[in-house]
């Protein structure tokens, strides 16, 4: 038992940064304890070990994709409206199968580079802290590939370094936004005729494209670590009715992660422990209070790391592994045109463009 709190605490103290990402994006922290007792509730209901969490990948696409923070619930609640449907009907495997593991690993390695390119972003809104969170997150990733000590560490190390800036040398430092009046649950956030806006239906699609990407990465990972086989469609029925319960209320995105849960030696116990922890956490409104002193800035050495080092890295490798030899002239002729086209424009746009722009060369092709 007290290994699998042990395991459960680590994964806590991985997801506070990236809940204080979503904060960031304005999503509020106390409504998204919804989402991860749905994720408790779902987990012990389908006796699943895939933990759900604040997960940096959907959180930055939400974030860049919606416009203010109605479109930023909007496109993540209808998101997980799409994906709900057809994994009810057991589908997902079936939609995977159709589009084809090279084309979802191209767009997960083209959000890499999204991920990339936001670091770049927030390092910018604060230049001090966000040099310190670049310089240890690379040194710490470098000396160990341990993306928890990665983000903890370089988080610790920026936020010393702006709370000095701000409040020990009195410098005029950038202060992060945090709206305290959003910390309750509120209705009202939903654009119901999602239609008739472009961003979040554009958004919603490409939350799903992503999440169904991500759900079989990372929810297959957790599983084999575990030694349990992850249902897919399980996972995204709960981690969509938790999205769709959280953004309800106000609160952020929570989706399938690859989960330190896994090597406790009861993994399911441990997982439920680890989300009924973060709800507590967030119940009480803990995770405000920590984003008063730590800039957005602090998390863009962990997201540099993570979208280059470990998104792209390894699903660009696994793209290219999955695809047959070479045919022709240029690279690895069409299969090279269905890669490149789908990471470029994922990364560009949104992953479902990516999706949609590989799937269409591949049907040109006949592959």
């Amino acid at each position: 038992m007290m290994t699998d709190l042990l395991a459960a605490l680590a994964v806590v103290l991985n997801g506070i940064p990236q809940g204080l990402l979503a904060l960031s994006f304005g999503f509020a922290a106390f409504p998204t304890a919804a989402a991860f007792l749905v994720g408790v509730v779902g987990s012990l209901a389908f006796h699943s070990v895939a933990t759900i969490s604040f997960q940096a990948e959907t959180i930055t696409l939400a974030g860049t994709m919606g416009q203010n923070v109605r479109e930023r619930l909007s496109l993540v609640f209808w998101g997980g409206v799409f994906l709900l449907i057809p994994s009810i009907l057991g589908m997902n495997e079936a939609i995977v199968a159709f589009i084809g593991p090279t084309i979802v690993t191209s767009m997960m390695a083209g959000v890499g580079v999204m991920l990339a390119g936001v670091s770049v972003d927030l390092y910018r809104s604060e230049k001090f802290s966000g040099a310190a969170s670049f310089l240890v997150a690379f040194g710490v990733w470098f000396l160990t590939q341990d993306l928890a000590k990665t983000i903890i560490l370089s988080v610790l190390a920026s936020t010393g370094v702006y709370n000095l800036l701000r409040y020990g040398l009195k410098r005029p430092v950038d202060a992060p936004e945090i709206h305290l009046e959003n910390e309750r649950f509120h209705v009202g956030n939903i654009e119901w005729r999602f239609w008739t806006n472009r961003r979040i239906f554009l958004g919603a699609l490409a939350m799903g494209c992503l999440n169904i990407g991500a759900n079989i990465s990372f929810g297959k990972i957790t599983g084999s670590i575990a030694g349990a086989n992850a249902n897919i469609d399980h996972l995204a029925v709960y981690s969509c009715l938790a999205d769709m319960a959280s953004t309800f209320l106000g609160g952020g995105p929570v989706e399938a992660i690859i989960s330190g849960t896994a090597t406790a030696p009861n993994p399911l116990r441990s997982s439920v422990l680890m989300m009924g922890i973060m709800a507590v956490i967030l119940l009480l409104r803990l995770l405000p209070t920590i984003g008063r002193f730590v800039h957005r800035s602090s998390i863009a050495g962990f997201l540099f790391v993570l979208g280059t080092f470990v998104t792209f890295a390894t699903n660009i490798q696994g793209a290219i592994a999955s695809a047959p030899a070479a045919q022709g002239p240029f690279g690895f002729s069409p299969w090279g045109m269905v890669i490149g086209a789908t990471v470029l424009v994922t990364a560009r746009w949104n992953p479902f463009y990516g999706l949609l722009a590989g799937l269409g060369i591949k049907l040109f092709f006949s592959l």
